[in-house]
């Protein structure tokens, strides 16, 4: 109650106050059903949405501030068992240039391969807690981010994600990277046993667009590394390392698309992403049709079909609708 008292205050300073009064306004509807078999990965339902709205000003086109909170309310839950996110952050942005600090939203800002962060992030951790920064040339762009996932104390463990991604593109070829450090450290006690874990993970692809050869929108092939790192202090012999290949193909034709994603070599180890991964041979092929695409209200079906070590098959439905509005 005092940070909803807190946020109301707030909103009603910066509409007496502000040079410019703004609002943003989300609603994500969430249906995700994994029916998972294979031992993997965890068979689940997530049945739910996502409500965040959040108030400021944006200070000579360029400084924008905006301070708000984000809920996730899981259907058949009692409406606290999630406590809402609180989102607080500053953003600067220009033709080249663009930085946030604070606690942000997450989505439409990070974009990684799945086996490098999972995407129920997005469900339960909707903000980036610490910055993120991104410098764009004419022919790429490269970012950077820093998640604090875990204050340390006497019951919770220190942890804090960093991330790095980029593109460079020459007509229709690109190069792109990705590299995610996790630091899973210790509580605050440090009993005997709780050893500090350090998890490093990193994708690098070539590809091509396919428009120039398909009738076929957005599409393209990449084909790349995946490698991983792992060690626990005090318990490992040095980092545990794997690498595979890991490719992908897409297209859409329309209101429908494909992606297609081969994942073939030794299994990881990655803390943050997907658990199929951790299998030697993976292969995930999404069958997306986009219901509904206008300027305020996005609504997709997937039908995701995971094959593991060339043997087990496991299916998923994630039903996503997203309503956003703002001034």
């Amino acid at each position: 109650m005092r940070v909803i008292l807190v946020i109301t205050l707030l909103f009603s300073a910066f509409g007496s106050f502000a040079q410019k009064f703004e609002y943003d306004v989300l609603f994500h509807g969430i249906g995700d059903n994994r029916e998972y078999f294979s031992g993997v990965a965890n068979s689940q339902t997530i049945l739910g949405e996502r409500s965040s709205f959040a108030v400021g000003t944006t200070i000579d086109g360029v400084h924008e501030f905006r301070i708000g909170l984000s809920h996730l309310f899981e259907f058949g839950s009692e409406i606290a068992d999630q406590k809402p996110k609180l989102t607080a952050y500053y953003h600067y942005s220009d033709e080249q240039k663009e930085f946030y600090f604070g606690a942000f939203p997450r989505m439409g800002l990070i974009d990684f391969p799945l086996a490098l962060i999972t995407d129920t992030f997005l469900y339960y951790r909707p903000n980036i807690e610490g910055l993120y920064g991104k410098y764009n040339w004419d022919w790429g762009h490269q970012s950077a981010f820093v998640d604090w996932t875990g204050h340390q104390t006497v019951s919770q463990r220190e942890t804090f994600m960093a991330g790095f991604s980029g593109e460079m593109r020459q007509q229709h070829l690109f190069f792109q990277n990705y590299i995610t450090l996790f630091h899973y450290a210790g509580t605050s006690l440090r009993p005997e046993g709780e050893n500090i874990h350090d998890n490093l993970a990193a994708a690098f692809f070539v590809g091509s667009d396919l428009d120039q050869l398909l009738p076929i929108h957005n599409s393209y092939l990449k084909v790349g590394l995946l490698h991983s790192k792992h060690r626990e202090r005090h318990v490992s012999d040095g980092y545990e390392n794997s690498s595979s290949l890991l490719a992908e193909l897409y297209g859409e034709v329309k209101q429908l698309a494909l992606r297609s994603t081969l994942h073939v070599g030794a299994g990881h180890r990655v803390m943050n992403g997907d658990r199929f991964y951790d299998a030697d041979s993976y292969w995930r092929t999404d069958f997306i049709w986009r219901f509904i695409c206008s300027e305020h209200v996005e609504g997709r079906f997937n039908l995701s079909l995971h094959l593991i070590d060339g043997n087990d098959l496991d299916q998923s439905q994630q039903l996503s609708l997203i309503y956003r509005f703002g001034n």
